[in-house]
Protein backbone atom coordinates (compact mmCIF):
# COMPACT_ATOMS: atom_id res chain seq x y z
CA UNK A 1 0.00 0.00 0.00
CA UNK A 2 1.14 3.54 -0.75
CA UNK A 3 -0.03 6.38 1.48
CA UNK A 4 0.15 9.97 0.22
CA UNK A 5 0.56 12.47 3.05
CA UNK A 6 -0.77 15.95 2.39
CA UNK A 7 -2.79 17.41 5.22
CA UNK A 8 -4.22 13.94 5.89
CA UNK A 9 -2.87 10.56 4.70
CA UNK A 10 -4.75 8.96 1.81
CA UNK A 11 -4.14 5.49 0.39
CA UNK A 12 -3.67 4.80 -3.31
CA UNK A 13 -3.23 1.52 -5.16
CA UNK A 14 0.28 0.10 -5.53
CA UNK A 15 1.79 -3.18 -6.74
CA UNK A 16 1.54 -5.90 -4.11
CA UNK A 17 4.57 -6.14 -1.83
CA UNK A 18 5.63 -8.67 0.76
CA UNK A 19 9.14 -8.24 2.10
CA UNK A 20 11.10 -5.12 2.94
CA UNK A 21 13.21 -5.76 -0.15
CA UNK A 22 10.01 -5.79 -2.26
CA UNK A 23 9.06 -2.39 -0.87
CA UNK A 24 12.54 -1.03 -1.59
CA UNK A 25 12.32 -2.15 -5.20
CA UNK A 26 8.96 -0.42 -5.58
CA UNK A 27 10.24 2.80 -3.98
CA UNK A 28 13.24 2.85 -6.31
CA UNK A 29 11.03 2.65 -9.40
CA UNK A 30 8.13 4.76 -8.09
CA UNK A 31 7.31 7.84 -10.14
CA UNK A 32 6.61 10.22 -7.25
CA UNK A 33 5.00 13.60 -7.97
CA UNK A 34 7.35 16.57 -8.21
CA UNK A 35 8.14 17.91 -4.77
CA UNK A 36 7.34 14.64 -3.00
CA UNK A 37 9.44 11.87 -1.46
CA UNK A 38 8.69 8.19 -0.89
CA UNK A 39 9.59 6.52 2.40
CA UNK A 40 8.93 3.13 3.98
CA UNK A 41 7.09 3.52 7.28
CA UNK A 42 5.35 0.74 9.24
CA UNK A 43 5.34 -1.64 6.28
CA UNK A 44 3.83 0.93 3.90
CA UNK A 45 5.20 3.20 1.21
CA UNK A 46 4.40 6.74 2.31
CA UNK A 47 4.63 9.64 -0.13
CA UNK A 48 4.89 13.05 1.53
CA UNK A 49 5.87 16.55 0.40
CA UNK A 50 9.38 17.89 0.81
CA UNK A 51 9.73 20.84 3.16
CA UNK A 52 7.90 24.08 2.52
CA UNK A 53 9.67 26.86 0.62
CA UNK A 54 9.76 29.06 3.72
CA UNK A 55 11.81 26.39 5.51
CA UNK A 56 14.72 26.78 3.08
CA UNK A 57 16.34 29.50 5.18
CA UNK A 58 16.20 27.26 8.25
CA UNK A 59 17.70 24.29 6.43
CA UNK A 60 20.45 26.45 4.92
CA UNK A 61 21.38 27.91 8.31
CA UNK A 62 21.45 24.45 9.89
CA UNK A 63 23.58 23.02 7.07
CA UNK A 64 26.10 25.86 7.11
CA UNK A 65 26.54 25.68 10.88
CA UNK A 66 27.00 21.92 10.86
CA UNK A 67 29.55 21.92 8.04
CA UNK A 68 32.52 22.95 10.20
CA UNK A 69 31.71 20.40 12.92
CA UNK A 70 31.02 17.16 11.03
CA UNK A 71 33.12 14.06 11.81
CA UNK A 72 36.06 13.43 9.50
CA UNK A 73 34.97 11.80 6.25
CA UNK A 74 31.34 12.82 6.72
CA UNK A 75 29.28 15.25 4.65
CA UNK A 76 26.18 17.32 5.40
CA UNK A 77 23.51 17.63 2.72
CA UNK A 78 19.82 18.21 2.09
CA UNK A 79 19.72 16.09 -1.08
CA UNK A 80 16.77 13.66 -1.27
CA UNK A 81 18.50 10.36 -0.52
CA UNK A 82 16.80 7.31 0.98
CA UNK A 83 18.52 5.72 3.99
CA UNK A 84 17.51 2.20 4.95
CA UNK A 85 17.26 0.50 8.34
CA UNK A 86 16.83 -3.20 7.52
CA UNK A 87 16.53 -4.35 11.16
CA UNK A 88 13.50 -2.07 11.54
CA UNK A 89 12.35 -2.53 7.93
CA UNK A 90 12.27 1.23 7.43
CA UNK A 91 13.54 3.60 4.75
CA UNK A 92 13.61 7.36 5.35
CA UNK A 93 14.57 10.45 3.37
CA UNK A 94 15.49 12.96 6.10
CA UNK A 95 15.23 16.69 5.44
CA UNK A 96 18.93 17.02 6.28
CA UNK A 97 21.56 14.38 6.90
CA UNK A 98 25.19 14.01 7.90
CA UNK A 99 26.65 10.73 6.70
CA UNK A 100 29.92 8.96 5.93
CA UNK A 101 30.81 9.81 2.33
CA UNK A 102 31.74 6.16 1.67
CA UNK A 103 28.03 5.27 1.88
CA UNK A 104 27.51 6.98 -1.48
CA UNK A 105 30.14 4.94 -3.30
CA UNK A 106 27.88 1.88 -3.40
CA UNK A 107 25.66 0.88 -6.30
CA UNK A 108 21.91 1.32 -6.03
CA UNK A 109 19.63 4.15 -4.99
CA UNK A 110 19.55 3.86 -1.22
CA UNK A 111 22.24 4.26 1.44
CA UNK A 112 22.84 2.37 4.66
CA UNK A 113 21.31 4.15 7.66
CA UNK A 114 24.28 3.01 9.77
CA UNK A 115 26.40 5.58 7.87
CA UNK A 116 24.46 8.47 9.42
CA UNK A 117 25.96 10.56 12.22
CA UNK A 118 23.05 13.06 12.34
CA UNK A 119 19.61 13.52 10.86
CA UNK A 120 17.30 16.53 11.05
CA UNK A 121 13.58 16.61 10.36
CA UNK A 122 11.48 19.78 10.05
CA UNK A 123 8.13 18.51 11.20
CA UNK A 124 4.70 19.91 10.33
CA UNK A 125 1.12 18.78 10.93
CA UNK A 126 1.24 16.27 8.05
CA UNK A 127 4.51 14.59 9.12
CA UNK A 128 4.65 14.99 12.91
CA UNK A 129 3.35 11.50 13.75
CA UNK A 130 6.06 9.83 11.69
CA UNK A 131 8.78 12.23 12.89
CA UNK A 132 7.88 12.01 16.58
CA UNK A 133 7.03 8.31 16.75
CA UNK A 134 8.26 6.03 13.98
CA UNK A 135 11.42 7.93 13.04
CA UNK A 136 12.32 8.76 16.64
CA UNK A 137 12.15 5.07 17.53
CA UNK A 138 14.17 3.93 14.49
CA UNK A 139 16.79 6.67 14.53
CA UNK A 140 17.11 6.17 18.29
CA UNK A 141 18.65 2.72 17.81
CA UNK A 142 21.21 3.73 15.18
CA UNK A 143 21.82 7.46 14.56
CA UNK A 144 24.07 9.31 17.07
CA UNK A 145 22.13 12.62 16.92
CA UNK A 146 18.57 13.41 15.83
CA UNK A 147 17.48 17.05 15.55
CA UNK A 148 13.71 17.48 15.39
CA UNK A 149 12.57 20.99 14.52
CA UNK A 150 8.92 21.49 15.38
CA UNK A 151 7.98 24.28 13.00
CA UNK A 152 4.52 24.73 14.49
CA UNK A 153 5.61 25.45 18.07
CA UNK A 154 8.98 26.88 16.90
CA UNK A 155 11.12 24.63 19.04
CA UNK A 156 14.13 22.40 18.38
CA UNK A 157 14.72 19.06 20.09
CA UNK A 158 18.04 17.23 20.24
CA UNK A 159 18.09 13.47 20.88
CA UNK A 160 21.34 11.57 21.35
CA UNK A 161 23.01 8.50 22.88
CA UNK A 162 21.19 5.78 20.89
CA UNK A 163 20.50 2.36 22.38
CA UNK A 164 18.46 -0.76 21.50
CA UNK A 165 15.57 0.89 23.36
CA UNK A 166 15.99 4.32 21.77
CA UNK A 167 17.71 7.55 22.69
CA UNK A 168 18.83 7.92 26.28
CA UNK A 169 19.10 11.72 26.27
CA UNK A 170 17.05 14.67 25.07
CA UNK A 171 17.02 18.44 25.35
CA UNK A 172 14.96 21.16 23.71
CA UNK A 173 14.90 24.94 23.39
CA UNK A 174 12.63 27.46 21.67
CA UNK A 175 13.86 28.99 18.43
CA UNK A 176 16.08 31.94 19.24
CA UNK A 177 18.05 30.26 22.02
CA UNK A 178 21.29 28.32 21.43
CA UNK A 179 21.11 24.53 21.39
CA UNK A 180 24.13 22.38 22.20
CA UNK A 181 24.54 19.70 19.54
CA UNK A 182 26.14 16.71 21.27
CA UNK A 183 29.18 14.66 20.20
CA UNK A 184 30.45 13.89 17.66
CA UNK A 185 29.59 17.52 16.77
CA UNK A 186 29.89 19.25 20.15
CA UNK A 187 29.00 22.87 19.43
CA UNK A 188 26.31 25.43 20.21
CA UNK A 189 23.82 25.86 17.37
CA UNK A 190 22.49 29.38 16.78
CA UNK A 191 18.74 29.02 16.22
CA UNK A 192 17.93 32.71 15.82
CA UNK A 193 17.41 32.31 12.06
CA UNK A 194 14.92 29.49 12.62
CA UNK A 195 12.17 31.80 13.92
CA UNK A 196 9.23 31.80 11.53
CA UNK A 197 7.11 34.89 10.84
CA UNK A 198 3.48 34.80 11.82
CA UNK A 199 1.30 33.54 8.92
CA UNK A 200 -1.11 35.96 7.28
CA UNK A 201 -4.50 36.30 8.97
CA UNK A 202 -6.91 33.57 7.96
CA UNK A 203 -4.24 31.05 6.96
CA UNK A 204 -2.97 27.93 8.70
CA UNK A 205 0.60 27.99 10.08
CA UNK A 206 1.14 24.60 8.46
Amino acid sequence: MVTIMTERPAAIDAPPAGTFEDLLRIVETLDTPAGYKAEIIRGKIVVSPWSKLRYKRVMKSLRLQLESHVPEGHDVDVAPFLFTFPDSERGYGPDLHVADESAFEAEGRHADGAALSLVAELTSDSTKDADWLDKLETYGRVVPVYLLLDMHVQEINAFWDPSPKGYRSRTNVPFGRPLHVPAPFDFDLDTSEFIQPEPPAGTSPE
